[in-house]
């Protein structure tokens, strides 16, 4: 009894011999998906102190903020027709879930004024806009840890997007990942509300809709998927509806302008067009056509099972002949992050805040892609290459040229992995896992 006593005090604790584990995989704590959680953690720690410095050293550079304020300003003093609301930089042109998150800011930053009272505020988004992008990797065990120093420290448009510019494309990508975490969960009610909700401060979330449509078929087949659908459209019209009693028309063309044109001075990825091209209606068209049809290509021939009828997914899944169609983890985030990429590389325009977009699905979609011979260093410098794309200004015909070179051997490792919703493919990763 004694001997077990001794013996129990003397016996090393878990977190010891998780300190140990740790010690002995020094070389290699980098490189193993196991060790995500742990260097994550770190980084994210350091982020603190790395984005109060920026907010303290960097200069505030006013872009939009001004424009947001005016645009709220104008809903508080009692105009809820959109085609009267208007800032500094043209009409509002967001859903009503932007105008009620930033009239919240409005108060909180006394009218706009306190601007640095704001960037603390977007600094504080940031940080929780990392631990959803942190969860998802650490759920997924797919990148290898020294990824992470490249998505946390690395990228200066990313903290200058957050904090020196305080744009809503943040707001929009950090309720976005927050749904992504609630579908792994498997909490799909409330990850299709969070969603609409994210739709709602800004309508690029929507590129991630085809792959959300389809995993929705998969989990629940089509009379099941219905009422999750109209919970979003719910959501839009609740929120929207103050807007919609008093100019429907107006609303829904401001805050969903599908036609809305951009301006070429501002364009990061169609620089080396000319400009009445990049203006060019039959341009566009193309670009759609383009965008839909690669989508139809990755539902048809990467995203289902090879072998199975796209139509099975219409079914209920009791009534399905077999399970090919329920997806794991690996597999959902991977059809989220590669519809929104899809729209990505099909963009009629990409602006400097758009970057946010996309930039935490990056490494996720690159080591992904089914070239196992893609070499550290070549996935490292792809980054690197898009990051300096978007830290190009003005862009030049050199810097998007590169970027679509980029996206393009994204989206062929990506085409050319195998079908990752076989099972010997999920059975290969469950392997890798252990």
């Amino acid at each position: 009894m004694a001997g077990g006593k001794k013996k129990s005090s003397t016996a090393p604790s878990r977190f010891q011999k998780t300190l140990s584990s740790i010690w002995q995989d020094k070389h290699t704590v980098l490189f193993k998906p196991e060790y995500t959680l742990l260097v994550t953690a770190v980084l994210w720690f350091l982020e603190i102190a790395i984005n109060i410095w920026v907010i303290q050293k960097v200069s505030y550079t006013e872009i939009d903020w001004k424009a947001y304020m005016d645009e709220v300003e104008g809903v508080i003093n009692g105009t809820y027709d959109y085609t009267q609301l208007k800032g500094d930089t043209g009409p509002l042109v967001y859903p009503a879930g932007f105008v009620y998150i930033f009239t919240g800011l409005y108060y909180l930053t006394d009218h706009g004024h306190n601007i640095r009272l704001g960037q603390y505020v977007f600094a504080v988004s940031y940080l929780i806009n990392l631990l959803l992008v942190m969860r998802i990797y650490h759920r997924t065990k797919k990148v290898p840890p020294y990824v992470f120093f490249f998505i946390c420290c690395a990228s200066y448009r990313i903290h200058s997007i957050f904090i020196l510019r305080l744009f809503n494309d943040p707001v929009a990508m950090m309720l976005c990942f927050g749904a992504i975490n609630l579908f792994l969960d498997g909490r799909w009610t409330l990850g299709c509300a969070l969603y609409s909700l994210a739709v709602s401060v800004k309508m690029n979330v929507l590129l991630f809709a085809p792959g959300l449509l389809f995993l929705l078929l998969c989990e629940f087949g089509l009379w099941k998927t219905l009422p999750r659908l109209a919970l979003c459209a719910v959501i839009q019209l609740v929120l929207g509806l103050p807007f919609l009693l008093v100019n429907p028309v107006g609303y829904v063309s401001r805050a969903f302008d599908l036609g809305r044109q951009f301006l070429f001075k501002w364009t990061v990825n169609w620089r080396f067009l000319p400009e009445d091209v990049f203006l060019n209606r039959y341009f566009h068209l193309a670009l759609l056509l383009a965008h839909i049809t690669t989508l139809l290509l990755f539902a048809l021939k990467r995203w289902k099972r090879s072998g199975s009828s796209i139509w099975t997914i219409l079914k209920d899944p009791s009534e399905r002949k077999e399970t090919a169609h329920k997806v794991n983890a690996d597999q959902m985030v991977l059809i989220l992050f590669t519809s929104n990429f899809i729209g990505m590389c099909f963009s009629r325009s990409l602006h400097y805040q758009f970057y946010v977009w996309y930039f935490h699905t990056l490494p996720y979609l690159l080591w992904s892609g089914g070239v196992k011979k893609l070499a550290r260093l070549l996935r490292v410098l792809i980054l690197g290459l898009i990051e300096l794309s978007w830290n190009t200004y003005p862009s030049t015909n050199y810097s998007s040229l590169s970027l679509h070179v980029c996206h393009l051997i994204i989206l062929l490792c990506l085409w050319l992995n195998p079908n990752p919703a076989s099972p010997s493919h999920r059975s290969e990763n469950k392997a890798k896992s252990h």
